[in-house]
């Protein structure tokens, strides 16, 4: 989906306007389709629990960015709430009928983009005639340890993940990441092996 201002909107079939928000806008509204109402600390650790190991990382001053933006285009509501410590008042977030239409509407009938790859161990392992050879051993051996660390922790989460229907599939997601870091841990093994292979070749010269 495009990256629109929030003020753009699109008539729908039966003529009512629906705002194009960009795809983090909905990651948002995601979050709170699920029915409960959060403060923006809430999403932040929400979104540190499962969002984080498959598209995004937010701020708080992107989270809170991401909820105005919802509100004013109707798809949120915010409430301030009194705090039984004593600290000051903190507002909090709902997800509103027509947010709820919105996002049954954008998860049904958006295109999904394929996903980009980004990989800086990938970059600059093409830039290996660059490097000393143990240069390249360590940084695969730091990706190896990276990604066995987020493997870990979506495992952890999917475990954690509360029990119901609604929470069913981002255990699932959380379960894909697993799988996922674990295959970017074999991957990084594996390359060991070829370059430990290519390096052996009589001849072979990869220093610059």
């Amino acid at each position: 989906m495009r990256c629109v201002s929030d003020e753009t909107a699109e008539e729908t079939p039966g003529g009512a306007a629906r705002r194009t928000l960009p795809a983090t806008s909905w990651a948002v509204l995601g979050l709170l389709s699920f029915g409960e109402e959060l403060s923006g600390y809430d999403l932040k650790k929400w979104s540190d629990w499962s969002l984080r190991f498959f598209y995004w990382s937010p701020s708080f001053s992107q989270i809170y960015s991401e909820l105005k933006r919802l509100e004013k285009a109707g798809y949120a509501s915010s409430r301030m709430v009194a705090q039984d410590t004593g600290t000051r008042d903190k507002r909090v977030y709902r997800i509103t009928g027509a947010g709820m239409d919105a996002a049954r509407r954008w998860a049904r009938e958006a295109p999904v983009d394929p996903p980009v790859l980004k990989h800086g161990p990938m970059l600059r392992l093409w830039l290996g005639h660059l490097l000393e050879p143990e240069q390249m051993r360590e940084l695969l051996l730091r990706q190896q340890e990276f990604a066995e660390d987020m493997r870990r922790g979506a495992e952890a989460d999917a475990r954690a993940a509360q029990e119901g229907a609604a929470w069913a599939y981002p255990a699932l997601t959380l379960r894909w990441a697993e799988r996922y870091y674990a295959s970017e841990r074999d991957l990084a093994a594996a390359m060991l092996e070829d370059i430990e292979a290519l390096n052996a070749r009589p001849g072979t010269d990869t220093a610059p």
